[in-house]
């Protein structure tokens, strides 16, 4: 199933907010807009993860859309017991949840609700406030690597041709 569906490119992200003990954040890759009105989207942490949890009793976070540049930042909030925010150029946004420096977009959100998705929760958060760059382009994760892979697994450029 993993190798299946990791034919499906999919964006990177980097949930953040401002908990009652710091800055807390996690990498997801399961990210997506969900509804226009009311202005929804969703995203589906594990159900392992220890820092979602910290994050919905904060009840507001920011997504933040990481740039083709960030692999680096993608990996280390993937990490678990250690300061994630250490080194990384990042500002307080709305409702004091952390926006990323250098990130393509950023969507401010409070907690709307949350799903059984099995080994995952699928969470909705209604959009208070979000902008992007536009000069930005999006970190993409496509057959278990960054960046767009060809049928031989090269990777390829953005123009689809080799690298």
């Amino acid at each position: 199933m993993r190798d299946v569906l990791g034919h499906f490119a999919s964006g990177v992200v980097v949930v953040t907010a401002a908990g009652p003990d710091g800055r807390l954040g996690f990498t997801c890759q399961s990210f997506a807009s969900l509804s226009l009105d009311p202005p929804l989207v969703s995203f589906a942490p594990a159900r392992t993860s220890s820092t979602w949890p910290r994050i919905r009793e904060a009840g507001v976070f920011c997504v933040n859309v990481l740039a083709d540049d960030q692999e680096a930042l993608s990996a280390g909030f993937a990490r678990s017991g250690v300061d994630k925010f250490a080194g990384v150029d990042w500002r307080r946004g709305p409702d004091d949840a952390p926006l990323l420096g250098g990130a393509c977009a950023w969507i401010g959100c409070t907690f709307w609700r949350e799903y059984d998705g099995g080994d995952h929760t699928i969470v909705v958060g209604q959009v208070r406030d979000l902008a992007a760059d536009a000069s930005r382009s999006p970190l993409l994760f496509h057959r278990g690597r960054y960046g767009l892979t060809r049928p031989d697994g090269c990777p390829q450029e953005e123009n689809g041709s080799p690298a």
